[in-house]
């Protein structure tokens, strides 16, 4: 069964930046595409960014704000987030999804890890 670990996410005012790193095995990296997830308090968990190769999907709440890549040799998925604003606050999660996962936004794996908390605030 698939890990996922995030990191880097903490507290910024709203216009900074924060860069989440996703860290999971080797195998899922070269498998599956990899995808991040963000869940609000009160809300659903809600699909954020995948990619795979060159290809790429954003929600639309984030598009030309947070880019997405992949780092096979650290074995981690990066998700660069800027100008962030109150309502990106969230914890941020991260797991793989097969190709047609990735243009549903849908996870493939139903293990998840902690998450790391955004928090956009002045």
């Amino acid at each position: 069964q698939a890990q996922f670990v995030e990191s880097g996410g903490g507290l910024v005012q709203p216009g900074g930046s924060l860069t989440l790193t996703c860290t999971t095995v080797e195998w899922v990296l070269n498998t599956y595409a990899m995808m991040w997830y963000r869940q609000a308090p009160g809300k659903e968990r809600e699909f954020v960014a995948g990619a795979v190769g060159d290809s790429s999907r954003y929600a639309d709440s984030v598009k030309g704000r947070f880019t997405i890549s992949t780092n096979n040799v650290k074995q981690t998925s990066l998700l660069q987030m800027n100008n962030l604003t109150s309502e990106d606050t969230a914890l941020y999660y991260c797991n793989a999804a097969s190709i047609s996962g990735l243009s549903t936004g849908t996870p493939h794996f139903s293990s998840w890890g902690q998450g790391t908390q955004v928090t956009v605030s002045s």
